[in-house]
């Protein structure tokens, strides 16, 4: 019997036999492509910068830069990298927008953000080429590549480039991505932006830039070290006819107009120097920040000075300083001119920035002598006084204090107009001490002092330190009738997007003191520099009103004065303390001061100063007749022993 045999496996089923493992695989390489296609996303695009809002744009990544320009717009120097203010799309003559689109990207308004056929394009011929010879990068990605990413020319950084160049067309229109890139591309030289391109090159503003000079800036973005230089190479001038051929293919310029803008001759604006301006501009950079101290680290700034007196001032310091202060023992000076509004036209804070920044015009504060006695006798007028008030140069005792004359004599009976002009110790101190000397640091706050002020009887001398700068707004006030005057540097401060952060107000003028009094003080100030110790701060032709001052041992010497027009102080002396030999304000000051006024009113017709005299005007003739009869008088009786007054602490002696 035969055994049973074993039933037949069933065949198997074609999707178990092929299907399934060719799902099995598809699945898993599937699995495959996406983790790799993850890993290779996460690679290429994390940590991708996000795009910031559209107003951070302007600002984002931008080192602290500050413009400094004067009133007519003309740059005096730059500080940091320069930014200047924006342009505008619509305000930019055509072919200025035309020359940067034909050198860097002729389908702009065509693509999204990244060409596909301009990096084909450019990947053809670097084939052919053998090596890089054209890139395919937008203006777009140009701009993203500055704003955002790092330089290094990797795939996953032309990958970052071209997803942000997308995203960034997304949230900006086309002529906003044209802006944007036209104010922030680097262009060399230091300069960011066509604004300051234009300004830096050929010193205009980028609406007037030439077909010649556009074109020529519009090649510097390629390579702005290279071609961006202060002179015109052979290299850019080869990019400028490569970008005007550009221009000329894609049809914004004739063959003609390319022709002639290739012949025309560039001439390149001079590098600014700021040397001869530098302390005014650290003081207009603190003034700024303390007028707007919110805004934005790149400014720009419309400063008061006049470019040229600045310069011509500098010169006329340094060498006068330079040439006669040696024998004068002197190494330094400072000096300031404002109008009578308080504006500088004209700062000098020592003879060389370069070797020494510090600012003895805003910084130094030193004893201003004899030139702070006219707010003694402002005050003076205000209690009752008259110009023509008699009084006794004479040994005087204030306490333990017996101030001395420059001169060790005395004199007898004067007017306080003569005492004024001859600068007699004994008579400032006894003005001083029976109006108060407390009523006269509250007229020289009113007047503008901010210096610490001690109420001792020696104040009416100028012991108490001041700057240069307050002194000379201080007299100001004399010279605006009454009115206060303080000084300032800044007209204006702008982002360098153009918007505007601070402007100079014109505010209601303040009288501060009687005008009638200050056209008084004025007469008396004038016979200073007509009769008195002032002589040598003359200017031919105009009337000046002013004072010399001395401090002790020779340590510092001033001449603070004022013009129909201008005010101004000069301080002359050294660093270090130590004192000149025997030079006084009516000397090297006064020659100074002179000098400074004369340039800058030159060519300007002059103008009578209300209330200055001529000498013979001071004094009627029944004055003169009473003053002779009190002079015989004191002469004939001897002079006195000294008056005496109250005082509780000892005061040094000048």
């Amino acid at each position: 019997m035969n055994a049973p045999q074993a039933e037949a496996a069933p065949p198997r089923s074609f999707f178990r036999r092929v299907i399934y493992p060719l799902a099995a695989f598809g699945g898993s390489a599937a699995l495959v492509a996406a983790a790799t296609l993850g890993l290779l996303w996460n690679t290429m695009f994390a940590q991708m910068p996000s795009l910031p809002t559209k107003d951070s744009l302007w600002t984002l990544h931008r080192p602290p830069a500050v413009e400094f320009q004067d009133a007519a717009g003309q740059t005096i120097a730059v500080r940091g990298p320069r930014y200047a203010r924006a342009v505008k799309l619509a305000e930019l003559p055509p072919h200025v927008v035309q020359a940067f689109i034909a050198a860097e990207d002729k389908r702009f308004y065509d693509h999204t953000g990244f060409d596909q056929t301009a990096i084909l394009r450019a990947l053809i011929e670097n084939v052919r080429a053998g090596r890089t010879v054209q890139g395919g990068s937008t203006i777009t990605q140009q701009l993203v590549k500055n704003l955002f990413l790092s330089p290094d020319q990797t795939l996953r950084r032309k990958l970052q480039e071209a997803r942000l160049a997308f995203d960034l067309e997304q949230m900006l229109s086309k002529d906003e991505v044209l802006e944007l890139y036209l104010n922030r591309i680097y262009l060399g030289a230091s300069s960011y932006g066509l604004g300051a391109a234009a300004r830096t090159y050929f010193n205009v503003d980028a609406r007037d830039l030439s077909l010649a000079q556009a074109a020529l800036i519009a090649g510097f973005p390629k390579a702005p070290s290279r071609f961006g230089q202060r002179t015109a190479s052979p290299e850019a001038k080869a990019r400028q006819a490569y970008v005007l051929d550009q221009m000329m293919e894609g049809g914004f310029i004739t063959a003609d107009q390319a022709e002639s803008a290739k012949r025309q001759p560039l001439l390149l604006a001079e590098p600014p120097a700021d040397l001869f301006a530098g302390h005014a501009l650290d003081w207009a950079v603190d003034q700024a920040r303390l007028l707007s101290p919110d805004a934005p680290p790149d400014l720009v700034i419309t400063l008061t000075l006049d470019l040229d007196l600045q310069k011509k001032a500098q010169d006329i310091v340094t060498e006068q300083v330079r040439l006669l202060g040696p024998d004068r023992n002197a190494s330094e000076a400072a000096a300031v001119i404002m109008d009578h509004s308080g504006a500088v036209r004209a700062m000098v804070g020592g003879l060389d920035y370069a070797t020494s920044q510090f600012n003895r015009a805003v910084q130094a504060r030193r004893q201003p002598g004899s030139s702070f006695k006219p707010f003694v006798y402002a005050a003076a007028l205000e209690a009752g006084l008259k110009p023509t008030t008699i009084m006794y140069d004479e040994p005087v005792r204030i306490g333990d204090w017996r101030p001395r004359n420059y001169s060790e004599g005395y004199r007898g009976a004067m007017t306080l107009s003569e005492a004024l002009a001859e600068s007699v110790n004994t008579v400032a101190a006894q003005l001083g001490a029976e109006i108060g000397i407390e009523n006269v640091i509250a007229l020289a706050r009113r007047f503008g002092i901010r210096s610490q002020l001690q109420p001792f009887p020696a104040l009416a001398l100028g012991t108490d330190e001041v700057t240069l700068i307050e002194i000379t707004g201080a007299y100001g006030v004399f010279a605006r009738r009454g009115i206060a005057a303080s000084p300032y540097i800044i007209e204006e401060i702008r982002t360098s997007r153009g918007d505007l952060v601070y402007r100079q107000p014109n505010p209601e003028p303040v009288q501060v003191y009687r005008q009638d009094l200050a056209d008084v003080m004025t007469g008396m100030l004038s016979r200073v520099v007509v009769q008195g110790t002032g002589r040598a701060a003359r200017v031919e032709g105009w009337d000046v009103a002013g004072k010399t001052g001395t401090s002790q041992e020779w340590r510092d010497a001033w001449f603070i004065g004022y013009t129909s027009t201008l005010v101004g102080g000069v301080w002359v002396g050294n660093d270090n303390d130590t004192a000149m030999r025997k030079t006084t304000g009516g000397e090297l000051p006064a020659i100074l001061w002179s000098k400074l006024v004369t340039t800058a009113l030159e060519g300007v017709e002059p103008v009578p100063l209300e209330g200055a005299l001529e000498a013979e005007e001071f004094l009627s003739d029944s004055e003169l007749a009473r003053l002779t009869f009190y002079r015989r008088l004191s002469a004939a009786l001897g002079m006195v022993a000294g008056r005496q007054f109250a005082g509780d602490k000892p005061q040094p002696n000048l």
